[in-house]
């Protein structure tokens, strides 16, 4: 192997920066006495603040690193370019929120860093092996966050989160090691080579299905779920916040570079297999969503049903006329449930009371009187999420519709019209409450997450009135 060269790792510097980051910070943090550990957030926020700066210039970029390891592209880009977004809006919901819940730790920052760092490596894969460490890097510290506030719920949470992880990890080790028996190689772009040249398709398709079974537990994708609700329910929500973007960013950057690279020999194969996938996820995460009457469980079955309606993006991705705009359409819609994501639930962190208690569906009534402007900003987000206009939410499903019936499959696009119909019922039941019923809600008043809220509300409004511009990044973005 080559001497590593500026280029190589030219390809990777916002991670690199990232890891730095958390790495200065761990020697830094012990020095900071145990009062000002909000130090460590502005230090933390620094850190991915010159990592998106350096990520925005690498647009229109590309190159391989480290003999084919690692990718500079418009998809590794636009992926990174999110998940920084995502890691500086996780910091402003956490800052005052771990304070008031008594879990205020330096290394709350630190492992949220370390996190993002995997995410990133993750979409920039070039590499099965690549893969998988990127997998362990960020959902090691993810386990660690779980748990952070001691509290027993986040425990019993993070004990569930790493035992499934650890399982959805072997599958992805033991999926790798058949497709290197299958090729003889793990680089992505030598796997369709190999398969092309008298592979062992058979043994390539077996891999290929618990490779995808191993990044579906991390994107929620049913039947791989079963951890999301408790999981979301027993973290800290910020931690939920973070977990519900940047892993479900992660996993399905994952999904689109392995297969689309990789294992586009199979797609005729695997077209069914997605087309399922996807329909069930929608189907399961919708129905359930609808019987919740605790708000992070809500939004953890919502999170499912996301992820269902953002894989109808892949069902054509065999298809070359049609599988650059649907891979759009799914990155665009990945970027409207973000954004709907971390104001929803910025709106729970601020209602969320320092035992635990204001977490039901009913400790909503009366928020438009008490707290307009906030009652006016979560109905925003739940509008966008169930597909209203004028929200990036509803271009988003409109686009993803419109690819599933481009690629042939109009079955699979009236059930995610009909799954977002029912999903109004839990959406709409939030704001019902906050208008139409009494109570007495007190929220939290802290300025950075009024700033995340506020931020977060309006993009949701100007991006769904003109979103050409963020599906052109997104089309631009695309594996052609």
């Amino acid at each position: 192997m080559t001497q590593p060269t500026y280029t190589d790792f030219y390809t990777i510097i916002p991670f690199l920066i990232l890891i730095a980051s958390a790495c200065l910070l761990l020697v830094a943090e012990l020095f900071i006495p145990k009062g000002r550990k909000g130090v460590v957030a502005f230090l933390s926020a620094l850190g991915i603040a010159a990592a998106l700066g350096f990520a925005l210039t690498q647009i229109g970029a590309s190159g391989v690193g480290f003999s084919g390891m690692t990718k500079l592209d418009g998809f590794s880009a636009y992926a990174n370019i999110l998940l920084l977004i995502s890691g500086l809006l996780s910091i402003a919901l956490a800052y005052g929120y771990i304070k008031r819940i008594g879990a205020e730790r330096g290394e709350y920052y630190i492992l949220l860093l370390f996190s993002l760092a995997g995410m990133m490596l993750m979409a920039q894969a070039g590499d099965l092996i690549v893969v998988f460490i990127a997998l362990e890097l960020l959902s090691i510290p993810l386990y660690v966050l779980s748990a952070i506030s001691r509290k027993a719920k986040a425990e019993e949470a993070g004990i569930k989160y790493f035992l499934l992880g650890a399982f959805a990890s072997g599958f992805i080790v033991y999926g790798t090691a058949l497709v290197f028996g299958a090729t003889g190689t793990t680089n992505l772009s030598a796997i369709v080579a190999k398969a092309a040249d008298g592979a062992n398709l058979g043994l390539l398709a077996i891999g290929a299905a618990l490779i995808l079974v191993g990044l579906g537990y991390k994107f929620a994708a049913v039947p791989f779920h079963m951890w999301t609700p408790d999981v979301y329910e027993g973290a800290p929500t910020s931690v939920t916040a973070f977990m519900a973007a940047g892993a479900k960013i992660a996993g399905l950057v994952a999904l689109f570079r392995v297969f689309v690279t990789a294992f586009q020999p199979l797609a005729a194969d695997m077209t069914n297999v997605f087309w399922a996938l996807s329909a069930v996820t929608m189907i399961v995460g919708n129905l359930i969503a609808v019987t919740q009457t605790n708000v992070k469980r809500m939004l953890a079955y919502s999170a499912i049903a996301h992820a269902g309606y953002i894989l109808m993006a892949f069902v054509p991705y065999g298809n070359p006329q049609v599988a650059a705009t649907a891979i759009a359409a799914g990155l665009f819609h990945l970027a409207a449930y973000v954004i709907a994501n971390f104001g929803s639930w910025g709106v729970v962190i601020a209602l969320e009371k320092a035992e635990g208690k204001g977490l039901e569906i009913a400790d909503y009534a009366g928020l438009s009187k008490k707290h307009p402007a906030l009652a006016l900003a979560m109905t925003v987000f739940m509008i966008s999420l169930f597909g209203f206009p004028p929200t990036v939410g509803m271009v988003g499903k409109f686009y993803l519709f419109r690819s599933a019936l481009e690629g042939g499959f109009p079955g699979l696009a009236v059930i995610g019209v009909i799954m977002s119909l029912v999903s109004a019922f839990y959406y709409l039941r939030i704001v019902v409450n906050m208008y139409m019923k009494d109570g007495d809600p007190e929220a939290e008043r802290e300025p950075w997450l009024n700033f995340t809220i506020g931020l977060t509300a309006i993009a949701t409004v100007v991006l769904g009135l003109i979103p050409q511009y963020l599906f052109l990044l997104a089309y631009n973005a695309t594996l052609r």
